[in-house]
């Protein structure tokens, strides 16, 4: 199930009904769980059983009234009295005592007499597969869950890092372009070589933000990358990025994101076009058509979150008409189904005719 559908049928499930996400590691079910309770406007309580004795989760004994109880654990009593939704992460790497535990949380609710909220939601997660050391779950906690097996697409992602606003622009296009390059979906894993995930993509992107290597603004703002040493054939790759991106995301995924990186000054951006149609016209005209597909699909975002004006609305339609009539009709097709009108409007007055031109033109060619 991809992420869009899995978020949206969770959201749908009654509080009570536990979730049991699967997947292989690094696809962001953690992060997904977060995204989720975040929705919700519930506060998140994230366990690792993989690291926890039964005595974490039932708590220490006490002696009351000549019996033996025992003092519940604080994050499980604040369950109990508010709701928030309880993440039990890697549920399939805990102790069989540590299982028998979580079985009854998610069947009863409750765990020796204290009783969840009952707004308050259980998620679990397990990682399954050869390449994992697991213990295997019994066939009775495994039926109490709504089970999904997470199988995230690169469109997720993207759709991901452009909602966050802080993922490197340069990053993303490369994603974009190189989709094979942000999870490895090989039969089998070579011992000891680093692969790259949706995740580590995002701790890459995190890191060279602590270390001022972001892509983007190192080639873009002079005063952010003062004191940078560049090396590469084009200089303009950051000293240390090679060894740094090998670490996250493996040599082949880093030296051909580098390899994008030294290739950038053919990038262009929407607002270049949007802006700047005829300083840049002979640029354009030296593109592949990939790289006018994703001019147009970069256009496309930008009018998604933006309000194009008239100036604007005439360059990129005379670029747009410049295009192969399929590029044309995706655009305008798309951007009809946006829910911007006024950017339709504006578009409208110079794309509609030769966008029926070319609907009509390949109707034609249908029918010979």
């Amino acid at each position: 199930m991809n992420i869009k559908t899995f978020i949206k049928s969770v959201s749908m499930l009654p509080p009570h009904i536990a979730v049991l996400a699967k997947g292989s590691t690094g696809v962001g079910k953690s992060h997904i769980f977060h995204q989720i309770a975040k929705g919700l406007g519930l506060p998140i309580i994230d366990r690792r059983l993989a690291q926890m004795t039964e005595g974490d989760l039932i708590g220490l004994p006490k002696l009351e009234d000549e019996v033996t109880r025992f003092f519940g654990v604080d994050w499980f009593i604040r369950a109990c009295n508010e709701p928030v939704v309880l993440f039990l992460d890697e549920l399939n790497r805990a102790t069989p005592e540590v299982q028998q535990c979580a079985f009854q949380i998610v069947l009863d609710r409750e765990l020796n007499g204290n009783k969840l909220h009952p707004e308050t939601r259980v998620f679990a997660a397990i990682n399954e597969g050869a390449s994992y050391q697991v213990n295997e779950m019994g066939p009775a906690l495994k039926r109490r869950f709504w089970v999904s097996e997470l199988i995230p697409t690169v469109d997720d992602w993207l759709v991901w890092a452009k909602s966050t606003g802080n993922i490197d622009p340069l990053m993303i296009a490369f994603i974009d372009k190189e989709r094979k390059h942000l999870n490895y979906e090989g039969a089998n894993f070579e011992p000891g070589k680093v692969y790259p995930t949706p995740a580590s993509w995002h701790r890459f992107d995190e890191t060279l933000k602590h270390c001022k290597r972001e892509p983007y603004k190192l080639l873009n703002d002079e005063e952010y990358a003062e004191g940078v040493k560049f090396i590469g054939n084009k200089g303009r790759i950051p000293e240390g990025f090679l060894a740094l991106g090998s670490g996250f995301i493996g040599e082949e995924a880093a030296d051909t994101f580098l390899a994008f990186i030294e290739d950038y000054e053919n990038a262009i951006k929407a607002t270049d076009i949007l802006n700047n149609y005829k300083k840049i016209k002979n640029k354009l005209e030296a593109l592949t058509h990939d790289r006018h597909a994703s001019n147009v699909e970069n256009i496309i975002d930008w009018l998604s979150t933006n309000e194009v004006t008239i100036p604007q609305s005439k360059n990129g339609a005379a670029y747009i008409l410049e295009l192969p009539k399929e590029l044309l009709t995706h655009f305008f097709s798309t951007l009809l189904r946006q829910s911007n009108r006024g950017n339709t409007q504006k578009f409208n007055k110079i794309l509609n005719k030769p966008f029926r031109d070319a609907v009509e033109a390949s109707h034609k060619n249908e029918t010979k």
